[in-house]
């Protein structure tokens, strides 16, 4: 018979487990119904979010996770609800300006509900396996172009009386508070991923590896360095009629839609007067020309024409994995025409090598998505590389050209509107041609993120370096810095003082700008075939 001392310790014991597994229950419903309200957060119909929430099918994951999911299918629906209003609206516009800003909200729109079905896939992918680095970077970059698409939409009004705007605005409000709930939430949750609860069974399960997205072409061959005589090519684009195609146009809308393999399009030299679009579904396709000032692709499309910016583009890519190789995209707009795109970007995974892109303002429109540019030329006045994309620019030749009077060139413009979104701008061993007094940046929206490193910055680059976009809008939010620069404009002595500039010393600080970890290079820009540094030149 136990003797009255071990029963007190039996039952001492048997009480404090007890206790601490009911710690552990109350722990992990209040961190649960915390994340319930922080997906619902200023959302105009609250419990209405939470009743939606709280009543989706049980998953056999862990509840977190079932919320996050809910979550953004919640936000998916209001995605394509939204786009719907925009489609409806254009059909019944007078104006052409009103009109073109609301299809490009449809567009846009459909943009999010891609990126965010995408999200919900890679969820799924990532609790079956663990959390990996990639899956994370592919659920950030997904979430954060799925916020940023709805400003973009917004801002298509510029120039109209503003009652389109007033109306489509209350309508995306709910997805953009949506979208940003889901990037905090995601935050908040990104430490106890690993530890979902997989489903339960008498075997141990082996974590498969994460597929790479359907669009990421796995072809060995070396495409990049090929020469064009040895190249496989399934279209020629020439204007003299010797190719299959006379404009570009054609041969990229009889490209294969949704391509799980690489599609080369072979521009031969000539100057092709056009606008082109490759469209979301147009994946994979790879366009090589004979260099630079060879094969041109030109337009004028511009904002005083009553374009929106985001459509004045002459060349527009959105399909994901597109590399481009020795073309020159160019826009004639002139610096007087004001928002003029030479090259606009929503194309996840793109890279682009020995390109030039020619314009004055707005002239590279790195609007979202991950993308890589090497050995490229840019030319432009105001805010000539701009956008929210997560963007590596390595041994580009930026250069300043002529601004109209009164006009204070401005390199880049970079747009990340909420601290959790992972945009910015990497200008890395790059070679800053300042034939003008020029500015390394100014802040375009709040949380606006540019670094640059180990570049060549000409005499012209302005002793402030940085320049105030309105007073002092986003000057203690922003994240700009400067690490290992050089040339007569690279003083830091005069540098502007604002909270959100640093003099990066640390060479750990600016790894994290690098190929390797901003914009999770190595899992990716092997397959393009394009040279690149990983890390930090030594």
């Amino acid at each position: 018979m136990p003797s009255p001392a071990s029963l007190f310790v039996f039952f001492f014991l048997l009480c404090f487990f007890s206790f601490s597994i009911s710690d552990q229950d109350n722990e992990a419903n209040a961190f649960e119904e915390s994340l319930l309200h922080q997906a619902c957060f200023n959302t105009t119909a609250h419990e209405a979010c939470l009743l939606r929430i709280r009543g989706s099918p049980a998953s056999r994951l862990s509840r977190p996770i079932s919320i996050l999911q809910s979550a953004v299918r919640g936000a998916i629906d209001e995605a394509v609800r939204a786009a719907g209003t925009a489609s409806d609206l254009a059909d019944a516009s007078a104006s052409l300006r009103e009109e073109t800003a609301l299809r490009d909200c449809a567009e846009l729109l459909g943009f999010s509900a891609d990126e965010l079905d995408w999200s919900l896939a890679e969820i799924g992918r990532l609790v079956a396996t663990s959390r990996s680095a990639s899956s994370e970077a592919n659920l950030r970059a997904w979430l954060s172009a799925a916020l940023g698409n709805q400003d973009t939409c917004l801002e298509g009004f510029d120039g109209t009386d503003g009652r389109a705007r007033r109306r489509i605005e209350r309508r995306i409000a709910e997805l953009t508070q949506l979208v940003a709930n889901l990037l905090a939430m995601y935050k908040r949750m990104r430490s106890i991923i690993p530890h979902a609860s997989p489903p339960r069974n008498n075997t141990k399960r082996i974590p498969a590896p994460i597929p790479p997205p359907s669009w990421v072409a796995a072809e060995s061959e070396d495409l990049m360095r090929a020469s064009m005589k040895s190249l496989r090519v399934d279209a020629v684009v020439a204007s003299d009629g010797s190719g299959r195609y006379r404009s570009v146009s054609e041969a990229v809308n009889a490209a294969p839609s949704y391509s799980a393999r690489r599609h080369v399009i072979y521009v031969k030299k000539g100057v092709y007067v056009e606008n082109v679009e490759v469209k979301k579904k147009k994946r994979n396709i790879m366009m090589v020309g004979d260099g630079i000032g060879a094969t041109v692709i030109t337009g004028n499309r511009n904002f005083m024409q009553g374009w929106t910016t985001f459509r004045t583009a002459t060349f527009a890519v959105s399909g994901p994995g597109f590399i481009a190789r020795d073309i020159t995209f160019r826009n004639t707009a002139g610096p007087e025409n004001h928002q003029a795109v030479a090259l606009r970007v929503d194309s996840d995974r793109s890279a682009f090598f020995r390109c030039s892109i020619e314009g004055h303002q707005d002239t590279l429109y790195a609007h979202s998505l991950r993308q890589f540019y090497r050995d490229c030329h840019i030319f432009g006045t105001i805010d000539y590389i701009f956008g929210n994309g997560l963007v590596v620019l390595q041994r580009c030749h930026i250069h300043t050209r002529r601004p109209l009077p009164e006009q204070k060139p401005t390199i880049t413009a970079q747009g990340r509107k909420d601290p959790n979104q992972n945009t910015g701008f990497s200008l890395h061993g790059c070679f800053v041609h300042a034939n003008y007094p020029t500015y390394l940046g100014r802040p375009w929206k709040a949380f606006s993120r540019t670094v640059i490193m180990q570049s060549y910055l000409g005499a012209q680059v302005q002793a402030g370096g940085w320049l105030e976009w309105a007073g002092d809008f986003g000057l203690s939010t922003l994240w700009y810095g400067e690490y290992g620069n050089y040339g007569p404009g690279a003083r830091l002595s005069g540098r502007v003082g604002w909270p959100g500039y640093h003099v990066i010393r640390d060479a750990t600080v600016a790894g994290f700008f690098t190929v390797r970890r901003f914009i999770d290079g190595l899992t990716w820009l092997p397959r393009t075939g394009v040279e690149f540094t990983a890390d930090l030149y030594k």
